[in-house]
């Protein structure tokens, strides 16, 4: 009797679950808006330990390469500091078809899978769209780079944006080589903060800054993740 009591209120129930309100239930990210400027792109690359110096020298001939293709006006290949067998690789193209014919190109496709065996996640490519930039430029040999991943809480979408641009703009004026926003072209709450110093001893010196310091304190409350800074050096 229980049983079948607990079964009758079970079924007497879903129809009202599936009838709860779309507010009730977990907004869905926003998509980014419509755009047809250049197209930025940051990839990321784990490796087997092993396979760092393999995959470093194989990054360095690729970016060579691809500086070579109509339509592309930068390509960086990172390699992280104290942690040789990631990589980060920024990208920046006249525009989407530009990027898409060189994500089909047979020497990208060549590329990917002769790196493909010492991969230990999935080649991670996200394009992006300018949200405070300037035309992304190698910074140099001896420059540190700043890669951050910034996920904002979608209900915040808005002002997380405000705030990081607001960062990067105050930030070239500070020693930055370069200070730039990225919106990921999927998901308009996930932002990409790409910054370039002449050393780390500058870096340093900006993340200790009060005005840093009171920016980061504003945004943690509508911080989807953790605050991720990765440090890179150029592969070539």
């Amino acid at each position: 009797m229980k049983f079948a009591l607990r079964h009758w209120l079970a079924a007497a129930m879903l129809p009202l679950m599936l009838a709860q309100p779309a507010s009730a239930q977990t907004p869905a990210p926003a998509p980014a808006p419509a755009y047809d400027g250049p197209m930025y792109v940051v990839s990321y690359i784990e490796t087997a330990p092993a396979a760092a110096a393999k995959t470093r020298a194989m990054l360095a001939a690729f970016a060579k390469s691809v500086r070579k293709e109509s339509g592309n006006t930068a390509f960086i290949a990172l390699q992280r500091a104290g942690e040789p067998n990631f990589f980060t690789v920024l990208e920046a193209w006249k525009d989407k078809d530009a990027q898409v014919a060189h994500v089909t190109a047979a020497a990208t496709r060549a590329f990917r899978d002769g790196i493909e065996p010492m991969l230990r996640a999935p080649y991670d490519e996200r394009p992006h769209m300018a949200l405070a930039a300037k035309p992304l430029a190698a910074a140099g040999k001896s420059a540190v780079y700043v890669v951050t991943h910034v996920d904002i809480v979608p209900t915040s979408k808005d002002l997380g944006i405000e705030l990081n641009k607001t960062l990067a703009e105050s930030s070239r004026g500070e020693g930055a080589i370069s200070f730039d926003l990225w919106q990921q072209a999927s998901r308009a709450n996930h932002l990409t903060l790409v910054e370039a110093w002449k050393d780390r001893k500058a870096l340093d010196a900006h993340n200790s800054a009060d005005a840093v310091k009171a920016y980061r304190a504003k945004f943690a409350s509508i911080s989807g993740s953790p605050y991720d800074i990765r440090v890179f050096k150029s592969v070539d």
